[in-house]
């Protein structure tokens, strides 16, 4: 299927590697010009050279943490007018309630509610007089499925459902669409790190650990970034136009509940 996205702009947060980097390299490879974010300059660097190799299309690295006021200027000036803003950001720690002091909370709320949520007013409003725009949030499918010990990234991620949920229903009419991607278990360092977590925390290897998380998926199996990659080139096509304001889970079919 052709997409339809050949000469479109992107502009994809935290993109050097993991899910960031599965969706610019998607992107790319329908023929959009993307910008990359990420705050190491040579991983950065490193990912772009992949991604122009493998797709040919223009990459654009912009090295800066999107939860700073000057790495969003950074990103914007680098492409003024996206058509395509894939935000993203790494999430809180997990932890314990009783750890999370009122620092804690404003850092989670600044890096994966403030974040994503000013960068979207940044440029919808160019979207909606364009008459194109597509608005993916990597968020979690902690949204749906709470954890205690990711109280952080649940909290400012709900928020983040929230105000994109009521902002779809203003934008849809002028081709502007806004869904969230709820991802569970997919192959990246994300999901290394939380195995080497789980393995120090009940005392297994991390083959155990991995092995524990593909019990828990019933597709037997983790996901792959390219697969998580292709969702979002789909959600951000010519073809998405009347998909909005929906969560879309990637979880290999493991959600329990109906909605």
């Amino acid at each position: 299927m052709n997409l339809g996205l050949t000469g479109r702009k992107a502009i994809v947060c935290a993109s050097s590697r993991g899910l960031g980097k599965a969706c610019a390299a998607a992107l790319a490879a329908e023929g959009v010009a993307v910008v990359v974010n990420g705050r190491d300059p040579d991983r950065l660097a490193a990912t772009a050279d992949e991604i122009r190799k493998a797709t040919g299309s223009t990459v654009t690295v912009v090295a800066a943490d999107v939860a700073t006021e000057a790495g969003r200027e950074r990103l914007l000036a680098a492409c003024a007018e996206p058509d395509i803003l894939v935000t993203n950001n790494g999430g809180p720690m997990p932890g314990r309630f009783e750890d999370w002091d009122h620092a804690a909370w404003l850092a989670a709320l600044e890096a994966n509610l403030l974040a994503p949520v000013l960068l979207i007013r940044a440029v919808v409003a160019g979207m909606r007089a364009r008459r194109f725009g597509r608005i993916v949030n990597i968020t979690s499918a902690m949204v749906k499925a709470p954890h205690p010990a990711m109280g952080l990234s649940t909290a400012a991620r709900s928020a983040l459902t929230a105000v994109c949920k009521g902002l779809s229903k203003d934008v849809a009419g002028d081709n502007v669409t806004i869904n969230n991607l709820l991802p569970e278990r997919i192959d990246t360092d994300r999901q290394r790190f939380m195995a080497q977590v789980r393995a120090a925390t009940v005392g297994i290897t991390i083959e155990e650990a991995y092995a524990e998380m593909t019990r828990s998926i019933a597709a037997n199996r983790l996901g792959t970034p390219e697969e998580f990659g292709a969702a979002c080139a789909f959600l951000c096509s010519a073809h998405a136009g009347y998909v909005s304001g929906q969560n879309l889970q990637l979880d290999g079919g493991s959600y329990a509940g109906v909605y």
